[in-house]
């Protein structure tokens, strides 16, 4: 590409980077339990989605790869699928994965390569020009990508303001023939929770479907982590639940949870998962033993929820300002600046803990996004509280 094309490209990198939100690429380092390498130090790692600490358990790793042998090498450890599922058809540990997640919700289930190749797909794929779909406006930018690439209205109601999205609904339902109200779960930068049972009453005055992103939740909330739709008891209320592999599970994947009409239809009209070669054995394999053993993981999940809670408190002790009920707990800061060397103070004392500028989030809400691991201990957070009230 010549001088002339690549110069404004230039200008904007400097653009970005006189507004600190110009960011980089940096090497991970060997991770050991909760701590990970950076640069030439082990450091307690809060920027990891890793929630259950399953991606750095030593025994399980070994006891998955223990299992290989010369007879199961390639159809249950094999690294490429080589092509898409509808050319040459979908692996038996595919369809195993499939039939376990349906069980689990009591419906049918489709797995993805990853959740934002579903949140991309999915609604571009089930609607058009005469449908609404009404989304909360912190959704992950997979599903507003997936809207804007879609042929349906789409309109935004405020963060949790189910008032707001009562009022789009009044207002626009009777000019559409489906409408669907989408939501996140847990939000991956407030750490807050949908009121889903609010969601299905809407739901159900207005004729419209539900969708629910538990990318958040599934592993780390319900009794048989589930998720957030399991803990506010509403799996059979919502049409289309939407969960990853690629967070508390510790590998790669996602999948839907819906009706067999719809999972045929995505089948025939999802372009992500259509044109998209298959996840591979390997992968399948881990996925499918760890979603069997999600219910075994409750002491895990009662232990992350005992130290975002003792967290947060400390955090308000020392006059900051925090969001959320999560594992995932925001520290905000306000200026890029001023979070940006705030991370460099945090590594310096120990802690891996990015800063999250625009345009992940609003302008003016730069933060520390502290995600915390079920590997954690709380003499491994008592620290931080202090250095954040100094630097914050």
């Amino acid at each position: 590409m010549n001088e002339s094309l690549l110069e404004g490209y230039r200008r904007q990198l400097s653009g970005w980077a006189d507004e600190n939100r110009l960011r980089k690429l940096n090497t991970a380092g060997p991770r050991d339990g909760a701590r990970i390498v950076r640069g030439d130090r082990l450091v307690l790692n809060l920027s990891s989605n890793d929630y259950l600490g399953l991606a750095v358990d030593d025994r399980r790793l070994a006891a998955f790869y223990a299992a290989q042998t010369d007879a199961n090498r390639s159809t249950l450890y094999g690294s490429g699928s080589s092509a898409s599922r509808l050319m040459t058809g979908s692996t038996p540990l595919t369809h195993e994965l499939e039939a376990l997640i349906g069980e689990r919700y009591g419906r049918a289930a489709l797995v993805f390569n990853s959740g934002y190749h579903a949140n991309l797909g999915i609604l571009p794929a089930i609607t058009d020009r005469h449908d609404l779909v009404v989304a909360d406006r912190l959704c992950h930018a997979s599903l507003i990508d997936g809207l804007t690439l879609g042929r349906a209205t789409f309109k935004r109601f405020r963060h949790l303001d189910y008032d707001h999205c009562r009022a789009i609904l009044a207002a626009e339902r009777e000019q559409y023939r489906r409408v669907f109200i989408v939501t996140e779960s847990i939000f991956s930068m407030d750490g807050d929770v949908a009121d889903l049972r609010e969601l299905v009453k809407i739901k159900e005055a207005f004729d419209a479907g539900l969708y629910v992103d538990e990318a958040h939740a599934v592993g780390v909330r319900g009794d048989t982590g589930l998720g957030l739709c399991e803990e506010q008891h509403v799996i059979e209320e919502v049409d289309l639940i939407v969960g990853t592999f690629g967070k508390a599970l510790a590998s790669v994947g996602a999948y839907v949870a819906a009706s067999p009409i719809l999972i045929e239809y995505l089948v025939n009209s999802m372009r992500p998962f259509i044109f998209t070669t298959a996840l591979p054995p390997v992968v399948l394999n881990w996925n499918l033993g760890v979603f069997q053993d999600l219910p075994d993981f409750a002491g895990a999940r009662t232990h992350l929820h005992g130290l975002a809670s003792g967290l947060r408190q400390a955090l308000h002790e020392h006059g900051l300002e925090t969001r959320g009920s999560s594992q995932i707990v925001p520290v905000i800061v306000g200026q890029n600046a001023r979070a940006v060397a705030l991370g460099e103070r945090l590594l310096a004392q120990g802690y891996l803990a990015l800063p999250v500028r625009p345009p992940t989030v609003p302008v003016g809400e730069a933060r520390m996004r502290l995600s915390l691991s079920a590997n954690m201990q709380p003499q491994d957070l008592a620290g931080l509280p202090e250095l954040l009230g100094e630097g914050a």
